[in-house]
């Protein structure tokens, strides 16, 4: 240990005074418990923070503290693909490189690479003091004497049984990589509800033997956590912008269920005025409810089964304004003749089609996912044939419907920006939405994906921002 390193929580106030910066509640409560943890040699440790706490930077000191105490000390760091974990190894190699307490650790002959570095060290080692490697990376004949488990849960790795259980035979590794006596620390926050994360007393909890520290954005009486920086007015905006449930899951560390995020069709705002088209300036503008729209398209869930059998053929067509409120206004239960001519797929394209020209929609997204592949060719002809300038795009999906679902509907919905025409709720929209539980087998939710592959499209808006003029269209 080097004489002269003070213990961590001092670590942390230099590094914060030599970069002008405070050292905020949380971070003293992390910095306090890690160390406590430490001199009760604690080897098994879980940290749960609140998204936007800082965590990932104090974990950055931690390692650059173990390594001013023992220049000696390999330290892994496993995250959820390479990039994450090599901004992990480059905000302790900055600190490394900065820290006045960390000076004996410069000037080692080692490279320092994007996703390793060596330090100044007694010995003849052969990892590097610092790694990062993605889960499936392979770091098979590796030794540390610390790992440092960051963000390893993603919603990308974990949505479905199978992913989950790749995701804990991969972090399974760690065992064997860990030298005797070594250090495993997990830094994250849950995305589902069979999180890696699940309390030590689930059945099945995969952290079961670590000792824990929780620190949510509210506490039990509401109070923020950190109130400089999420203030009520900023705890609002995060929970209206992400949904109850992803907030409940990143900002309050709960592992709740999907099922207990109904969608309310009583949050739908319900209007009944149509669009109203004029030219500006020379310039065609597309208004509603007297605001200006800047976007619009539609999303086909194409199916072909008999009319009233099956799963639904849904067209959703959606404008959006500059404030990013977003206006269902045509839902279309698409049907066919069975047996009339033309053919079933070519009569659902013409009346898509005739919509796209009523609607004046600038793009119809079209979901190829199985029957759908060879639709887009057709609906492009057909379109031609109308003499409708509107542009098919296909949509291939690769994330659970449930997932896309509630990513869409939900943050909307909760922040009271998703209108909906009179005409919509003349259709099964409503009760889809009321009867809507995910991953329930034989639930109606066509118009559901419908809608959301409509919002999930849309950018993201700067508010108060004019669009940029790029065509002669009503968008602007």
């Amino acid at each position: 240990m080097a004489a002269t390193t003070p213990d961590f929580l001092q670590f942390v106030y230099a590094w914060n005074i030599r970069a002008n910066l405070p050292t905020p509640a949380p971070h003293r409560r992390i910095a306090r418990w890690l160390m406590q943890r430490d001199a009760a040699g604690d080897r098994r440790l879980l940290l749960m923070a609140f998204r936007g706490c800082g965590k990932s930077t104090l974990v950055g000191l931690w390692c650059a503290w173990r390594l001013a105490r023992v220049p000696e000390t390999r330290i892994l760091v496993l995250a959820a693909d390479h990039t994450l974990a090599s901004r992990m190894v480059a905000q302790v190699r900055r600190i490394v490189a900065r820290h006045p307490f960390c000076r004996h650790l410069l000037g080692g002959d080692e490279t320092w690479a994007a996703d390793r570095f060596t330090v100044m060290r007694e010995g003849a080692i052969r990892e590097p003091s610092v790694l990062g490697q993605g889960i499936g990376g392979n770091v098979t004949g590796s030794r540390a004497e610390m790992i440092v488990c960051d963000d390893v849960e993603v919603a990308g790795n974990c949505d479905t049984p199978a992913k989950r259980e790749a995701l804990r035979e991969a972090l399974s590794e760690c065992e064997f990589i860990l030298v005797p006596g070594g250090t495993t620390l997990y830094v994250g926050t849950p995305h589902c509800a069979e999180s890696l994360y699940a309390p030590a007393d689930t059945p099945g909890a995969f952290l079961h033997g670590y000792r824990r520290f929780r620190l949510p954005l509210l506490d039990a009486e509401g109070n923020s956590a950190w109130p400089d920086r999420f203030d009520a007015a900023r705890i609002a905006e995060v929970r209206d912008s992400v949904g109850p449930l992803r907030f409940a899951r990143q900002m309050m560390l709960e592992l709740a269920e999907e099922s207990a995020a109904r969608l309310d069709p009583s949050l739908l705002i319900r209007y009944a005025e149509d669009t109203e088209y004029a030219e500006s300036g020379g310039r065609p503008v597309l208004s509603l409810l007297g605001r200006r729209l800047v976007s619009g398209g539609g999303f086909w869930d194409p199916a072909y089964g008999r009319p009233g059998a099956g799963d639904s053929s849904v067209l959703a067509c959606t404008y959006t304004d500059a404030e990013g409120n977003h206006f269902l206004h045509r839902l279309a239960y698409l049907t066919h003749e069975p047996g009339g001519t033309p053919d079933p797929a070519t009569q659902q394209c013409r009346e898509v089609a005739r919509i796209a020209r009523d609607l004046l929609l600038p793009v119809v997204r079209v979901e190829t996912n199985g029957i759908g592949r060879f639709l887009p060719a057709l609906l492009r002809q057909e379109l031609a044939r109308a003499g409708v300038p509107c542009s098919v795009v296909e949509v291939n999906s690769h994330r659970a419907k449930a997932d896309r679902i509630l990513r869409a509907l939900d943050p909307v919905l909760n922040a009271r920006r998703l209108h909906a025409r009179d005409d919509v709720f003349r259709t099964p929209f409503a009760r889809e939405m009321a009867e809507w539980v995910p991953g329930k087998a034989g639930a109606r939710d066509d118009a559901l994906d419908a809608v959301a592959g409509c919002i999930n499209a849309e950018p993201v808006r700067l508010p108060g921002a004019p669009p940029a003029p790029r065509t002669a269209g009503w968008r602007g």
